[in-house]
C-alpha cells in the first residue's frame, strides 16, 4: 500500500497568524474569542485549556471579558462598532484574505451595484459580509438563482468556496439575469485554490481518499466532496483516532489532503499512522494484520 501527500494541504497563514497571536496572549482568562477561532475541534480544546473565553458564533450578548478576540473569519463593521462601543478591546485576528472580500463587497455597493455573495448561508464568514450591505442576496444553491431587477449586479464569494462552484454559480446568475451587468471580483482566498488544485492532481493517483480537519470547517468539507463527487471511497476524519485499519482493505494507493484549519501534527499524526499501516500491509502480502476493528493504530507499531 503506498500513501501519498497532497503537495499542498493543511494549515493556511490566516490561520496560522492568528495562532501566533493567541500565543502572545498573556492573560487568557481576560479574553473572549467571538466565536469559533477556527472550525477545528482541536483548536477550540487548547484554547479551553488555556482559559480563554469562548463565545458561540450566534451570542449577540456584548463579552462580560475586557478584551474580545476577532477570529480568522472575520465580523461585520457594523459588529465591530458595537463591541468597540461597549468599552471592549478588539484583538483582531481577521485573515486578510476575508478582509479583502469584506472591500470587494463594499466596493461594489459603493458602484450601485446590488451586492451577491456566493457562499454558506448560515456561514459566519457570510453573515459578517452582508451584515454591512444593503439588501444583499446569498447564493447557496443554483436554486437561490433567480432573476432580480437590478441592471447592476455585483458578486464576491465566501473565501473557501471551491472556484468550480463559483464558475457554476456565476454562470447561472449570468443567465437569468441577461438584462444585468454582472460584475464578479474574486475573493476565493489562495490558499484555498492551492489546496483544491493540488486534490484535482491526487485524484487519477489514488484509489481512495483521507481529509483530515474539523467537521464544521466548510472548506475541508468541500475537499471531502469532491473526493465522493470523483467516485473514491473517501474517508474525513478530524484526528488520528477517528482511523481504523479496516476501512483501509484492499486499497492500494490513499491519497492524503487536509483542511485550512488543521493543525500541522494532526496532519503528519494521520500520516505516520497510514505510513504504520501500510508498512504492515508490506509486510504481509496476504492479509494484513487488523486491530481488532476499532479505531486506533495498526497492531505493529
Amino acid at each position: 500500500m503506498e500513501i501519498v501527500r497532497a503537495d499542498e494541504l493543511g494549515m493556511c497563514f490566516g490561520v496560522r497568524d492568528a495562532l501566533a497571536a493567541l500565543d502572545r496572549v498573556d492573560d487568557p482568562a481576560r479574553v473572549t474569542v467571538h466565536g469559533e477561532l477556527v472550525h477545528n475541534p482541536e483548536v477550540l480544546a487548547m484554547l479551553a485549556r488555556r482559559g480563554f473565553v469562548q463565545s458561540d458564533e450566534r451570542d449577540r450578548a456584548v463579552p462580560a471579558t475586557p478584551r474580545v478576540l476577532v477570529t480568522a473569519h472575520g465580523i461585520s463593521e457594523r459588529e465591530r462598532q458595537r463591541l468597540l462601543q461597549a468599552g471592549k478591546e478588539l484583538l483582531d485576528t481577521t485573515c486578510p484574505l476575508v478582509q479583502k472580500a469584506h472591500a470587494a463587497a463594499q466596493q461594489l455597493q459603493q458602484d450601485g451595484r446590488r451586492v451577491l455573495v456566493l457562499g454558506a448561508r448560515e456561514h459566519v464568514e457570510v453573515r459578517g459580509l452582508v451584515e454591512d450591505l444593503i439588501e444583499p442576496v446569498v447564493v447557496e444553491r443554483l436554486e437561490d438563482v433567480v432573476r432580480w431587477p437590478e441592471t447592476r449586479l455585483g458578486v464576491v464569494a465566501q473565501t473557501t468556496t471551491p472556484t468550480e462552484r463559483v464558475d457554476a454559480l456565476l454562470a447561472a446568475i449570468r443567465a437569468a439575469n441577461p438584462h444585468a451587468d454582472v460584475l464578479y471580483l474574486d475573493t476565493v482566498c489562495a490558499p484555498t485554490k492551492a489546496r483544491q488544485e493540488a486534490l484535482e492532481r491526487l485524484l487519477p493517483r489514488i484509489d481512495a481518499l483521507v481529509v483530515v480537519g474539523g467537521r464544521d470547517s466548510n472548506n475541508t468539507r468541500k475537499l471531502v466532496q469532491r473526493g465522493e463527487a470523483a467516485g473514491l471511497p473517501t474517508l474525513h476524519v478530524q484526528t488520528v483516532a477517528e482511523l481504523a485499519p479496516a476501512w483501509f482493505r484492499g486499497r492500494h494507493r490513499i491519497g492524503l489532503t487536509a483542511g485550512t484549519s488543521t493543525l500541522p501534527r494532526t496532519v503528519d499524526a494521520v500520516h505516520g499512522w497510514l505510513q504504520r499501516l501500510a508498512a504492515t500491509v508490506d509486510a504481509s502480502p496476504a492479509k494484513p494484520t487488523l486491530d481488532g476493528g476499532g479505531a486506533g493504530v495498526c497492531s505493529p507499531r
